[in-house]
This record gives C-alpha cells, structure tokens and sequence, in this order.
C-alpha cells in the first residue's frame, strides 16, 4: 500500500540527508514518522488531547537534537526512547497539574468547611453571650453591632431617643465586659 510516505527503511538516509541540510528529505522524514510517533505515544497516552501534545512534543525534539543521531546505527530505537521520554514527561507533568487541581479544591473545600464549622460556633456562643444579657440590651446590641443599624434607626425601631439607645448599648457593653471578666477569672 503506497500512502505516499517513505518506507521506514528510507528514514536513516532520509535524516542523513536532512542532517546535511535538504530540506525536502527532512520534510519527508517528518511526514513519515508521525504515524509511527502516534502508535508509540497511544500504546502509553491514553488521553486523546495528550497524545497530539506528545506527537508535537516529539516533532520538536527530533528537530532539535536531530544532529546526535548517527547514520550508522538504527533510526527506529532513536526514535523510540525520544518518543518514549517524551511521553512519560507528559504523563508526569499532566498527574503533577491533576493532583494540583485536587489538592487545591479538596484544600479550598476543606477551608470552607472549616470556616463554616467556626462560624457556626462563634455564632453559637455569640447567642449564649448576648441572651445573658436584658432583652433590651441584647436587641440594641444585635441591631446595631451585628445588622449594623445607625443609632437613628435603632432609636425609631424601639421608640427610643437616640440617647436612650446609647445608653442601652453602654450598659450593655459594660455588662458584657464585666461578664468576660468574670468567665476569665474562671
């Protein structure tokens, strides 16, 4: 079946003569390889997106150090371990990038569950804090420091002045001070 490739027997002296500079010879050589890069790459690449890489990866190898081959040895092995070496690296370099992938995400998750464990505690003993305190406190304190509301709306929330609230929230913090003291001395 002629496919218009050079036989495999042509590739010693096809890169023999693209290593003296002829161009077509190289081009040839290149054109003919590839199918025998791809079966190489596939039997240790499953991934399809990756073994393209690898054949790519293995183009610009060969054209890169394609001046250590010598014509006096087998073109196929040299090909090969290029082939081989390069196909490992990828696989290396894919599972190092996937495991980072992981390792961020299950890091990411793990944070956030974290995070949502503490604050639901805080928010627990926050609750236990605040209910010591006298329900007028306690509602002065919440709408203020923890839905943020300016003394203004907190005073018309409770039909308060702004000065009665001020002095609930004084009396408040106050009594919450004097509440830590009290649990560190314990």
């Amino acid at each position: 079946m002629d496919n218009g490739l050079a036989p495999r027997e042509a590739w010693p002296e096809l890169m023999t003569k693209a290593q003296a500079g002829d161009r077509h010879a190289y081009t040839q050589l290149l054109r003919a390889i590839v199918p025998a890069i791809r079966a190489i790459v596939r039997r240790q690449v499953f991934d399809p997106a990756l073994v393209e890489d690898v054949i790519q990866d293995v183009l610009l190898t060969v054209h890169r150090v394609r001046h250590t081959y010598d014509p006096d040895c087998p073109f196929l092995p040299w090909l090969m371990a290029i082939t081989q070496a390069r196909a490992v690296d990828a696989l290396r370099h894919h599972g190092r990038t996937l495991r980072r992938e992981t390792d961020t995400e299950e890091a990411l998750a793990n944070v956030a569950a974290v995070e949502s464990v503490e604050h639901q505690d805080e928010q627990e003993e926050l609750a236990l804090i605040l209910n010591r305190l006298p329900a007028r406190q306690r509602q002065i304190v919440e709408h203020i420091h923890l839905q943020e509301m300016t003394l203004a709306q907190a005073a018309s929330r409770h039909n308060l002045t702004i000065s009665a609230v001020k002095s609930l929230l004084h009396r408040a913090i106050t009594n919450l001070r004097r509440m830590g003291a009290n649990h560190d001395r314990s």
